[in-house]
């Protein structure tokens, strides 16, 4: 469930909020080739991942159907951040494609919103794994809300496309580190002398 409280103040542009933290919890559980894991994989490996996070309802049940579909809206979602930070490859039909997708999944897995006194709510009225996709699209939902949704960013240093919130000032980050932007600085300049414009060394 995920709240946008009535007359709650604005949340800096850099104040990485429970929603942002839903969002990239989710994105951040592909493999990448150096290192990090792919943890939808199968049914059990996303039911391992589901328990160990409780704003996703803590431990559930998930077959590799529901692993197969947790790794499409992932990729999906990931195609969009990538847009955010704009990757070139992203942008034209595959950001097509992942906004296609998106709009059939967020028909599947609808939200209903839970009002009180005190604000009001956007939850899935579902259960399971559905209300673990509902849950996501909820958090998506409410922080695109703020104007801030193009803050959650996808690294464009291939293949990282580690998920992050940039917080620098004028919203400009393009790297979910340091070192991923050191990375393309290197490559980009060993392209420049494998083509003969690098400039000479002054070492």
């Amino acid at each position: 469930m995920v709240t946008a409280a009535a007359g709650s103040p604005k949340p800096s542009p850099r104040t990485v909020t429970p929603t942002v933290e839903t969002v990239l919890a989710f994105v951040n559980t592909r493999a990448d080739g150096s290192g990090r894991r792919e943890l939808f994989g199968d049914g059990d490996s996303f039911a391992a991942w589901l328990a160990e996070r409780d704003e996703f309802g803590g431990e559930t049940v998930a077959t590799d159907a529901d692993a197969a579909v947790a790794r499409e809206l992932r990729d999906a979602l990931v195609t969009v951040l990538l847009a955010h930070s704009g990757d070139e490859e992203s942008l034209g039909e595959p950001l097509l494609r992942a906004e296609r997708h998106l709009r059939r999944v967020g028909a599947l897995y609808p939200l209903a919103p839970v009002v009180t006194a005190g604000g009001v709510e956007l939850a899935s009225p579902q259960a399971g794994v559905p209300r673990v996709f509902g849950t996501v699209l909820a958090a998506v939902t409410t922080f695109a809300q703020t104007s801030e949704w193009g803050r959650i960013k996808a690294c464009r240093n291939p293949p990282c496309h580690f998920g992050f919130f940039d917080r620098t000032r004028n919203g400009g980050g393009l790297y979910c580190s340091t070192g991923c932007g050191s990375q393309v600085s290197m490559r980009k300049h060993r392209q420049r002398q494998r083509h003969g414009s690098g400039a000479p060394s002054e070492a």
